[in-house]
């Protein structure tokens, strides 16, 4: 199908939501339910467990027996209660990673406590809409002790006053209910949206040519072939150059690959087209941490143009990423932020048929 799709159902028996975009899978939510107590976006009541001054931090002991890691944290004392959104994912055994700055995420806007103001996404550029949307969350704001912030998202711009001053006060009341809820053990206070509460808050802008939902959904639509795709290593490139995506415990590797291909051109046709695709596939997998890509061959003079195609790539993603550069051996190293769980822990080997 042409056009931008949402396609929500099951997948593997999981609820589950993808973005396709002229029938190519761009964007996949699965529910993570069993594979991990802690989803990225939960908000939870936690306790210090151990001051870890030497990696900067402090360890936390979270609901359900999990652990987890607090960065960048002065002042706390072991015993101490706080609350923390989980921020990413963590490997089997180690830490979960989260964050002392909350954030409650709706359609048409977002509420930040701890860090007051209203603001308009840069993307709405009518300065008429952008003073009513301020005017507006002001007046949500007002009679509030310790207001939070408020960011309006780009889709308010066609959303009506009504529907989005609703959705603010709603927001802006769990906000304020669970703020008040510090005291006590370890607990669970917001779990993570469902997947297809997410894609709306994630996708509805611009909004879907089509809308598919149902059991049989993903497999109508192709997007249950695609997910399965993304558990190969294997990339095909076009033109019989292809590359290998592989997860290892210390970091992820990738290796570009010519084939058949033995023009002059070759290793940087492949090249550029594994960084253009790159995004997509680390997304889709759910991979991060360190990236180590080893490019197909090509002569020196041309890394600064498939550089320019790596930034160009990476610009409009949501996923901390930091491109690092060249290593002496001519491996090219990337750092992404692990703010997703693994497409291969999410599914396991009895999913993967």
């Amino acid at each position: 199908m042409r056009g931008r799709q949402i396609v929500l159902g099951q997948l593997s028996g999981r609820a589950a939501a993808a973005l396709m975009q002229d029938g190519r899978l761009e964007d996949l939510i699965i529910d993570p339910a069993g594979a991990t107590p802690l989803a990225p976006g939960a908000i939870c009541r936690a306790r210090v467990d151990r001051l870890v001054k030497g990696q900067g931090g402090v360890f936390l002991r979270l609901p359900e027996g999990a652990r987890g890691f607090l960065r960048d944290r002065g002042g706390l004392r072991e015993g101490q209660t706080l609350l923390v959104q989980v921020s990413g994912s963590a490997e089997e055994g180690k830490a979960v990673p989260v964050s002392a700055r909350l954030n409650f995420r709706g359609r048409h806007v977002i509420v930040t406590p701890g860090a007051p103001g209203v603001n308009v996404s840069r993307r709405i550029r009518d300065d008429a809409l952008r003073d009513l949307l301020v005017r507006l969350g002001e007046a949500a704001l007002a009679g509030r002790s310790d207001p939070p912030g408020i960011v309006f998202r780009s889709i308010a711009a066609t959303a009506p006053d009504d529907e989005i001053a609703a959705e603010l006060g709603q927001i802006l009341d769990l906000a304020q209910a669970i703020l008040a809820d510090r005291e006590g053990g370890p607990e669970l206070l917001l779990d993570a949206p469902e997947p297809a509460d997410q894609a709306w808050q994630d996708w509805a802008d611009p909004p879907p040519d089509s809308i598919e939902d149902g059991a049989d959904a993903f497999e109508a639509t192709g997007a249950e072939a695609a997910v399965q795709q993304m558990l190969q290593p294997r990339v095909e490139l076009g033109g019989g150059a292809w590359a290998e995506i592989e997860a290892l415990r210390a970091l992820v590797a990738v290796d570009v690959n010519t084939g058949s291909d033995h023009s002059p051109a070759a290793g940087l046709k492949a090249n550029i087209a594994l960084a253009r695709d790159l995004p997509r596939q680390l997304r889709l997998r759910g991979l991060g941490g360190q990236i180590v890509v080893d490019f197909a061959p090509m002569p020196k003079r041309d890394r600064g143009t498939l550089e320019q195609t790596l930034r160009a790539a990476f610009r409009s993603e949501s996923a901390e990423t930091v491109l690092i550069g060249w290593t002496a051996m001519g491996l090219y190293e990337i750092s992404r932020k692990r703010d997703r769980m693994p497409l291969a822990r999410l599914l396991t080997a009895e999913d993967r048929r």
